[in-house]
């Protein structure tokens, strides 16, 4: 086997913004310390949140003790996982990567599915600039409503609970500490700023009683 064939069989993170990481080494942390293998530079994320070790032919992933938690395929991760192809990763509902097996099958990006789904909203993530039905939204968007509409467009039509608002868009408050009244405001607020573009169609359904998702078909 050619050192390319080898390098192909080796898996993959791929980022939400397209970036792309060869797992080289047999076990890498990823977390907000600058020491880390994966640097994840967000507040929510521990300083060493996550580890995925290679356990024979196969890796699993761990949470280090996280404060803010971490998903695989929407599933609060208990203990360690044995990953799959395709498995989402999500650090703390806002750092999201996915586990491909090797880099040759390494899939698609949330946002190249989307826009080849034919979106109506998409996120150019890099510019924090938001595209809705092919026009953009000017003036930009503040940083709570980016933080918001981002956190919905990656939970990709899941509900988003008010305390993952909290988390996603007040990293730094104490989760009582933002009323109903503030997330509902926000809400209101980016729905205004997103029918300035689009009037006819309701992005942003409220699930009574559990919290909020995106509709973006």
């Amino acid at each position: 086997m050619s050192r390319d064939d080898q390098r192909d069989e080796r898996p993959v993170l791929t980022f939400a913004n397209g970036k792309r990481m060869t797992l080289e080494k047999d076990e890498i942390v990823a977390g907000r310390d600058h020491d880390c293998d994966v640097v994840l530079d967000e507040r929510q994320v521990s300083r060493q949140h996550i580890i995925i070790r290679r356990a024979g032919e196969e890796y699993v992933i761990e949470d280090l003790n996280s404060k803010n938690g971490t998903w695989v395929n929407g599933e609060q991760l208990k203990g360690q996982r044995l990953l799959k192809d395709g498995d989402e990763i999500s650090v703390a509902m806002v750092a999201k990567m996915t586990f491909s097996s090797s880099e040759s099958t390494a899939p698609l990006t949330v946002d190249a599915i989307q826009a080849a789904e034919g979106s109506r909203l998409r996120l150019d993530r890099d510019a924090r600039r938001v595209f809705v039905s092919g026009k953009e939204i000017v003036p930009p968007l503040s940083l709570p409503q980016y933080r918001l509409l981002e956190m919905l467009f990656d939970a990709r039509g899941a509900v988003c609970t008010r305390t993952n608002v909290i988390e996603a868009v007040w990293p730094d408050a104490v989760s009582d500490g933002v009323s109903e009244q503030a997330i509902d405001a926000l809400v209101r607020r980016l729905r205004d700023r997103i029918a300035e573009v689009d009037p006819d169609h309701q992005f942003i359904i409220t699930v009574r009683g559990h919290g909020f998702r995106l509709e973006n078909v």
